[in-house]
């Protein structure tokens, strides 16, 4: 009997150990990671986690608003209203319509309330985010990334030589980084990169023949293909990653490794102190190269914001991401076209006349953004009067006064192409800075938005229309502006 006990208990030990692998097997292959929507502000970059119910992605609405700003939720029964400093929501379980300040918004599917905890679809996100925050709002639903406002890192990858690739940055970056046989791997876990216009970069080497860009779970990657090992090297302030063979020497600096034809952007380089601008001279200059038709800057920068278009909306976010759109157009029209601040960079009124004339350029065009009126104001200089240009030298204030002609004749040929596409426009004269000082034909163009609704001040749609019709006459009058004063060509 002894040992048909000890069977008896030996098989029950065994149908337990069993039991309990087959129990964790199915729990294991039924379990999904801990998925969380990663999303990136001018207050805070953090994470909240993503919960399914009956199938879609929800985050609760509270979690994603406490890093941004005042706010309190409140349940009552099956209503569950929120407030985010001034705005107020209400939302009702079961329901796929919320009210947003007094006005109705559509829900991707149903409002769910758990224990008072509201809980929204991660697909409603991009529309009604932007009207509790006052700002643009740019989802990454595969991805699980969400951009709040004008944050993210644009990036360009150019050869130096035949086998070091260079990264440059807008900001700083830290990846994380892997290597592999054939291929060096970039992760992006904390920083807001976004893709290229192209997701597949080629360069025609060798040894480093292409990058691919991919967004997923919260991340983005960068991944380099190449034949042989290569290893990364960091500039000093987080914006440059130059990638070099392994077996060879790594570059003193990184930030030396740019290449000859990509210029450092004026935002990089050091400046002639502003305090003594320097003279524009009257001499003609015929025959002198130019690497860049067109400048094109974004105004403000750095610690100067400009106007305040929206608790998360700057002036100066505005102006860049118009300046970049601004660039493509031109280019894309066979303008060569050098963006001045490409980055939240601090740079003076006379630095930016100091790089539009040192580059010789046929025209300058500054951009920016206001919340007040409607459509697009162009402006050219309005010079002082009373000052007079002795010998060979012209005074900085009035460095504008030969060039004046052609800047209106650019203002004219925008506001004309603006009309066009029925977007308001007016042409006026004004004393805006760094007009005055540069000597090349000069306008600035001030967007706001066509209606109430100042997030549309970030809408890839309206950037578009607004800088397709800028360089479409730049385009138009490019003959024009590619002559000197008096008729000679530079």
């Amino acid at each position: 009997m002894r040992w048909i006990n000890r069977a008896l208990r030996a098989r029950r030990t065994i149908l337990a150990v069993a039991a309990a692998l087959l129990i964790c097997a199915i729990l294991l292959s039924g379990a999904a990671p801990d998925k969380h929507l990663s999303i990136y502000s001018t207050a805070a970059n953090y994470s909240v986690p993503v919960i399914q119910i009956q199938g879609r992605d929800y985050v609760g609405l509270l979690e994603l608003l406490e890093p941004l700003g005042k706010v309190s939720a409140k349940a009552d029964g099956s209503r569950w209203r929120v407030r985010y400093n001034n705005v107020q929501g209400e939302f009702q379980a079961g329901k796929t319509r919320a009210r947003i300040q007094g006005r109705d918004s559509e829900l991707s599917g149903k409002f769910q309330l758990d224990n008072d905890r509201g809980l929204v679809p991660v697909a409603s996100l991009s529309s009604l985010l932007p009207r509790i925050l006052g700002g643009p709002v740019t989802l990454h639903e595969e991805a699980d990334r969400l951009f709040i406002g004008s944050v993210a890192t644009h990036f360009t990858a150019s050869l130096a030589g035949e086998n070091r690739l260079v990264f440059n940055f807008t900001t700083p970056v830290n990846p994380m980084i892997a290597t592999e046989p054939g291929a060096l791997r970039m992760t992006f876990s904390r920083e807001p990169v976004v893709s290229p216009a192209s997701p597949t970069l080629t360069f025609g080497s060798k040894t480093i023949p292409l990058a691919t860009y991919t967004e997923n779970s919260g991340n983005a990657v960068l991944t380099v293909r190449t034949t042989i090992p290569i290893i990364a090297t960091f500039s000093s302030d987080g914006r440059t990653i130059t990638l070099s063979p392994a077996s060879g020497t790594p570059p003193a600096a990184a930030q030396q490794s740019t290449p000859a034809s990509a210029p450092a952007t004026p935002a990089q380089a050091t400046p002639a102190p502003a305090a003594a601008p320097p003279a524009a001279s009257t001499a003609p200059a015929p025959q002198l190269w130019r690497r860049y038709f067109a400048v094109v800057d974004a105004s403000h920068g750095g610690d100067d914001h400009g106007e305040t278009l929206s608790p998360i909306l700057l002036e100066k976010d505005v102006t860049v991401s118009l300046a970049r759109t601004l660039r493509q157009e031109l280019e894309s029209r066979g303008i060569t076209t050098l963006v001045l601040r490409d980055s939240d960079a601090n740079l003076s009124t006379d630095q930016r006349a100091v790089f539009a004339n040192a580059d010789r350029a046929a025209i300058y065009i500054a951009l920016h953004a206001a919340s007040n009126g409607h459509g697009v104001r162009v402006y050219t200089s309005l010079l002082p009067s009373g000052e007079e240009d002795r010998g060979l030298f012209r005074s900085w204030t009035t460095a504008q006064h030969a060039w004046l002609p052609l800047s209106q004749t650019a203002a004219n040929a925008v506001a004309t192409e603006l009309q066009k596409r029925q977007v308001p426009v007016r042409t006026l004269a004004a004393p805006l800075r760094p007009l005055n000082n540069v000597t090349g034909a000069a306008i600035a163009v001030e967007v706001a938005p066509q209606g109430s609704d100042v997030s549309q001040l970030n809408a890839p749609d309206y950037q578009q229309l607004i800088t397709s019709a800028v360089a479409t006459a730049i385009a138009s009058a490019h003959d024009q502006l590619g002559a000197a004063p008096g008729g000679q060509t530079q």
